[in-house]
């Protein structure tokens, strides 16, 4: 039976939802449901968007000293409450919870810490007088109310990405988390609600079709989403009937490209972890390594026992666990089933099958032998998967790793500094790692092209995303 009952987070407190509908939350690790949440309808997504039209314009004119001090209290507060975030993040993905506060929970704390200084750094061109008699400067506003759907693979992580350069500029938010993983979205939800005016952040849960009130709801000005390629477009045809503006952070299929003269060692190293981290729920994992074919071989190996010996899978509290499960019954029967229709010409040379008769863990895998229009290289997988291709000559690596709808993330492997300039740019990729894979840092920009979407993530890129410019003009007689 269901132990934890969630609620809304609505105008600074927890509300019931009108709705009807519940869904379980089920443990990954064990298949059990230990909690519940509401399926929120229209009533309740109206609620959360009046308390955020109400709260924008007490929020609005905080100066921007406050709203950093406002935010530099919610970091700290979340700093002193780590461990039940921790607590509260491994139960519902099943995380390693003995390294989550070092992986995420300080990235978040420091992520808000980030944009508490960006909140002080609203920037727009010199006042001067470009027309004669007159004087122009550029006024940087929030946008408004914002509307924000976040995903299950980083929880928390992702909730602080969208929230943190939103009320930085004086935006409020309603954010629907994922149903699977809502827990520590909400404990966050109630520590924001301590430090600014009621309604600055609200939390709505429930489905697909809540995420659809959501984004058509006429109050925001701008949506925004960190999801599949699929819910991408359904946001952007529906915030396009309003002229919503929209930022997508989509989906990836990130290659790693390994020359010859690499340390194919410190590749192995590099990409088993990039490629199996949070069991490859990442849309910025290593998913397809493309390596010159005179190492090919070489390379393989070092991958599968790199993999074997650093890439264990298993519950948040066994000791040498690398990565947990994945996130449902249907993500596991996902990734099953794109090992399943593997055509003939691959390889499974390691892995390839769920890992124990309980919880939905997958074993870590790497299929060789694959050619550019199998649909493992294609399509993304959002599993431990790992595919490897090989390349004579540096045109065909590029066509291979560019010959994806996708354009998140890739890396380039090489100690020829030349070749590797040369790579960064012609790569078509939001970006590139050079003999790395997957480090990100809140001052450096996030986000892709082509089919992963478009906005930024973190950085001050991420923060004028939640702006909108103003041209002010005065005459002066």
């Amino acid at each position: 039976m269901p132990t934890t009952t969630s609620h809304n987070h609505i105008a600074g407190a927890r509300r019931p939802a009108h709705g009807a509908g519940r869904i379980d939350l089920v443990d990954p690790t064990t298949e059990r449901t230990y909690g519940s949440i509401p399926i929120s309808d229209r009533d309740d997504v109206d609620a959360a968007y009046r308390a955020a039209a109400a709260a924008f314009p007490v929020w609005r004119d905080t100066t921007p000293a406050e709203r950093q001090l406002a935010l530099f209290r919610i970091a700290d507060a979340m700093a002193e409450r780590a461990e039940e975030f921790a607590d509260l993040e491994s139960q519902d993905t099943g995380k390693p919870r003995r390294t989550l506060v070092a992986d995420e929970i300080e990235q978040s704390i420091d992520q808000l810490r980030f944009f508490a200084g960006a909140a002080r750094s609203l920037e727009g061109r010199a006042a001067a007088e470009y027309l004669a008699g007159h004087t122009s400067y550029v006024r940087r506003e929030p946008v408004g109310v914002i509307g924000q759907v976040t995903p299950w693979n980083y929880p928390l992580n992702m909730a602080v990405w969208k929230i943190a350069p939103a009320l930085a500029a004086g935006n409020t938010v309603v954010l629907k988390p994922a149903e699977t993983t809502p827990s520590s979205t909400l404990l966050l939800a109630e520590i924001v609600a301590e430090h600014t005016p009621g309604g600055t952040l609200n939390v709505v849960l429930g489905d697909r079709e809540t995420g659809g009130m959501l984004v058509e709801h006429p109050t925001p000005q701008m949506v925004a989403i960190t999801g599949s390629v699929r819910a991408g477009m359904e946001v952007a045809r529906s915030a396009a009937s309003d002229v919503k503006r929209v930022h997508l952070e989509l989906g990836g299929k990130a290659p790693a490209v390994v020359f010859a003269d690499a340390s194919l060692e410190k590749a192995a190293e590099g990409i088993v972890a990039a490629a199996f981290f949070n069991a490859g729920q990442d849309c910025t994992a290593a998913t397809r390594v493309i390596v010159h074919a005179s190492v090919h071989d070489e390379l393989v190996r070092a991958l599968i026992s790199r993999t074997r010996t650093h890439a264990r899978t298993g519950g948040p509290h066994e000791d040498g666990v690398f990565f947990g499960p994945l996130n449902s019954a249907a993500q596991l029967s996902r990734v099953q089933g794109f090992i399943d229709a593997l055509p003939g010409h691959a390889r499974v040379e390691t892995g390839g099958r769920r890992h124990g008769e309980v919880g939905y863990f997958f074993e870590p895998t790497i299929v060789s032998g694959v050619r550019q229009d199998d649909d493992i290289v294609q399509d993304e997988v959002f599993g431990p998967v790992l595919t490897v291709q090989s390349f004579q000559t540096d045109d065909e690596a590029l066509a291979l790793a560019n010959g994806v709808r996708y354009a998140l993330a890739a890396s380039v492997w090489t100690r020829d500094h030349s070749r590797a300039m040369r790579f960064t740019r012609e790569l078509d990729f939001g970006c590139v790692w050079v003999n790395t894979h997957l480090p990100f840092v809140s001052d450096m920009p996030h986000g892709g092209f082509k089919h992963s979407g478009y906005g930024k993530d973190l950085s001050q890129y991420g923060f004028d995303d939640y702006t909108r410019l103003k041209h002010v003009m005065t005459a002066l007689d």
